[in-house]
């Protein structure tokens, strides 16, 4: 039998940007031993009136160097599979538009990366399942439900990407999907988006998922005429993998992310160890 990777233990991350909660994650898997966090709940606020995603750019910047000199996926090219930020600007506001760019676009993104897109990618889960109301269509779906309608059960604003008809296969590895389901919550201050992973990737994709799932939520809001308020992500098992700690590409990295937290905050959050000192779809 093999040997399960040692995991962290439970991690609860809350902070007012992307940036800052998705490195508060990686700094615990770098300052605690094993390559685990089992599970991980982030949750980020901090959105405008647009919905536009709070980042500290350092930290980004310094993620997409790294992801581009070890010929990985960039964050955007990860964040466009949950949701298609540049379809929906060039859509104008128009869902209609959006949701029609992308079926007619959606074989070539399948085309350019037959290996890991052969399964399909997140958005296309969402919104041509492949059975259900509005042509599989569920964020559509949960729209039209939602609009001009008080009392609407709070469980029906979910849309489903594991489907056990395609998805329980005996493969070995298997790239896709790792997200299962993203829920919607209306409130009177605004909408907040929860998502659910199995497992994920910390370091090579869990950035990207983290804007894909924003934009999904700012999406959604600016169709229910609201703002967004919080994005909630629970994570069965966060994996830091395909490199390791000790790189030495890795340091600029992490000097990013610990120059976002004020040293008292760090000391307070990790202990003595700080205190010593994604190929595209489209």
């Amino acid at each position: 039998m093999s040997k399960l990777p040692h995991s962290i233990g439970p991690l609860l991350v809350d902070e007012p940007d992307i940036s800052r909660a998705w490195a508060k994650a990686v700094l615990h898997v770098i300052d605690h031993a094993g390559p685990e966090i089992s599970p991980l709940i982030l949750s980020v606020t901090g959105f405008d009136e647009r919905g536009a995603v709070p980042e500290t750019s350092a930290i980004r910047e310094a993620l997409d160097t790294l992801l581009s000199a070890k010929r990985m996926r960039s964050v955007d090219d990860v964040a466009f599979t949950i949701f298609p930020q540049r379809l929906w600007q060039v859509a104008q506001g128009d869902r209609t538009a959006l949701f029609r760019y992308y079926k007619d676009a959606f074989p070539r993104y399948q085309a350019m990366n037959p290996r890991d897109n052969r399964r399909g990618l997140y958005f296309e889960r969402m919104t041509g399942y492949g059975r259900g109301p509005c042509d599989g269509n569920q964020l559509e779906w949960i729209l039209s439900q939602f609009e001009g309608r008080e009392g609407v059960r709070r469980s029906m604003f979910q849309a489903s990407v594991f489907d056990p008809a395609r998805d329980h296969v005996a493969d070995a590895q298997l790239q896709f999907p790792c997200l299962q389901h993203v829920s919607f919550e209306p409130t009177k201050q605004g909408l907040v988006i929860n998502a659910f992973y199995a497992t994920q990737q910390l370091f090579v994709k869990a950035y990207g998922n983290y804007l894909g799932i924003a934009q999904l939520g700012a999406f959604m809001a600016h169709e229910m005429k609201t703002k967004l308020l919080r994005m909630n992500v629970v994570v069965g098992v966060a994996k830091f993998e395909r490199i390791s700690k000790s790189d030495p590409d890795l340091q600029p990295l992490i000097a990013a992310a610990r120059a976002s937290f004020p040293l008292k905050h760090q000391e307070a959050d990790t202990g003595d160890v700080l205190a010593t000192d994604v190929e595209i779809a489209a």
